[in-house]
């Protein structure tokens, strides 16, 4: 089943945790788009950056911890996204009760494992 994943600080970094998720949900076949600070390339898929409109948002993954993610609070919600993953450093009590307000859940996971599990 494709499931749009924004991920959220995306890095050409191949040792960033960011980049290999991007690689592994390209892998599992799962729509993705990255996003980024810095533009660049990621197995063929441009990082974007800023704050581009996307469509059809399944998931938001976060690789950016808590301190940066509130520049992108009201762009991660205003996505309407079914779920948040708060990946292991990028836990926020305040934009998780902001999403729960909005019913969408957040999950403090990692992306990788859920993949790689079976329960993405």
């Amino acid at each position: 089943m494709d499931k749009k994943t924004v991920v959220i600080g995306a890095s050409t970094n191949e040792s960033r945790y960011s980049n290999l998720a991007v690689k592994r949900l390209q892998h599992y076949e799962q729509a993705v788009v990255p996003i980024g600070l810095k533009s660049g390339l990621i197995n063929g898929i441009e990082i974007l950056t800023g704050t581009p409109p996307i469509a059809d948002v399944d998931t938001v993954t976060l690789y950016l911890n808590a301190e940066n993610q509130k520049t992108y609070y009201d762009y991660i919600l205003n996505l309407h996204p079914k779920r948040i993953i708060f990946n292991p450093g990028t836990e926020n009590s305040e934009l998780e009760a902001l999403a729960q307000q909005k019913n969408i859940e957040t999950i403090e996971a990692c992306t990788l494992v859920m993949l790689n599990t079976g329960q993405y």
